[in-house]
């Protein structure tokens, strides 16, 4: 799925060790552009894209995969990218779009080091 908007923020990076390695992600906010905006955090695990050099205000196109899942009787819903495209003034991605994959990984894939298992979120 492919989430188009401006670049609102991007939050402090967190990382942390659990039973299967280390793990680093850090979160960006997504504003869309619809008629009725809508923030979006999305989360960038374990330095998948490179999103050190984007600036509040970046129109930004993030390949992203959508997926929820329960503890303790509790939904949570997880956003993480997996490529994301820099856009330029006219709509055109820039020359310089950020790395990332060109597939995406399957719909359900354990990061190493994630700590899915055990957090409630």
């Amino acid at each position: 799925m492919e989430i188009q908007g401006k670049l609102v923020e991007v939050l402090e990076p967190k990382s942390g060790k659990s039973s299967r390695g280390e793990w680093k992600k850090q979160d960006f906010i997504i504003e869309t552009e619809d008629s009725f905006p809508k923030k979006i955090c999305i989360t960038n695990w374990n330095d998948k894209v490179d999103i050190s050099s984007l600036k509040p205000g970046d129109k930004l196109n993030a390949a992203v995969n959508i997926e929820s899942r329960e503890y303790n009787g509790n939904w949570y819903t997880d956003v993480k990218v997996w490529k994301l495209d820099v856009q330029q003034p006219g709509g055109k991605p820039a020359d310089d779009a950020l790395p990332g994959t060109d597939e995406p990984p399957p719909s359900w894939t354990e990061e190493p080091g994630e700590p899915d298992q055990d957090l409630p979120f």
